[in-house]
């Protein structure tokens, strides 16, 4: 009998100390929401909102490498089988080179279990429409960008690009300095009128984004 009660004891002892741990696990979607803006710099919570990575609105019960609208993923991803669920969203979360070799998010992981467990459950509440999604910060308007900086003509000549905006000013760049980027989105340029977007703090590089690709090389003429 008494080796019965210990035996009891020692059972409900192991039940407690589980139910501790478990709890501990448990993730806080409050806190997760301050989490999450570690994330907000490549992903959304915006449905078909789709950044450097996948929305990630409704993510929870999803199959990993599975929306639609976003064409980026690596083939490792596809191929993994994953269902996007708390124990999945941990390990991802906590190292994703480790949780899927060969993927392609630049991520080194987050090694706090509590702030994991905090960013699980708040995705796992904004999945569900119980907690508020953030919104991220919108991209600038392009077809609203002013004069100076609405380009008008571009030359190359040499090494050299001159840039001509809508304020007559022509800009000179190193042709390494300068890159052409394209933003098809609602926010992108209007086509047919490429924006100079300053990148870097010597202000000696930019950006020139088209509305299009096959804009880029008809806008551009040689001369010197």
């Amino acid at each position: 009998m008494t080796l019965r009660i210990v035996r009891y004891a020692a059972a409900a002892l192991a039940l407690a100390f589980a139910a501790a741990a478990a709890a501990q696990n448990l993730g806080d979607a409050a806190r997760g929401t301050r989490a999450f803006q570690a994330c907000a710099a490549c992903h959304s919570l915006e449905p078909g909102r789709n950044m450097t990575g996948p929305s990630l609105a409704g993510v929870w019960g999803r199959k990993a490498g599975s929306l639609e609208s976003f064409g980026r993923y690596s083939e490792a991803l596809r191929k993994s089988g994953i269902v996007w669920n708390e124990r999945a969203l941990d390990a991802w979360i906590a190292n994703p080179e480790k949780a899927v070799p060969g993927n392609f998010m630049s991520f080194a992981g987050l090694p706090d279990a509590r702030a994991r467990a905090d960013l699980v459950a708040f995705l796992r509440a904004a999945s569900e429409g119980k907690a508020p999604a953030p919104r991220s910060a919108a991209l600038p308007d392009l077809k609203k960008a002013p004069a100076e900086a609405t380009v008008t003509a571009m030359r190359h000549c040499g090494d050299s690009y001159f840039v001509t905006t809508g304020s007559g000013a022509t800009l000179p760049f190193w042709e390494f300095n300068l890159r052409f980027k394209t933003d098809s989105s609602p926010n992108g340029p209007a086509p047919g009128k490429p924006v100079l977007v300053g990148q870097g703090m010597q202000g000696d590089r930019a950006q020139v984004v088209f509305s299009a690709p096959e804009e880029i090389s008809s806008f551009i003429r040689k001369g010197c």
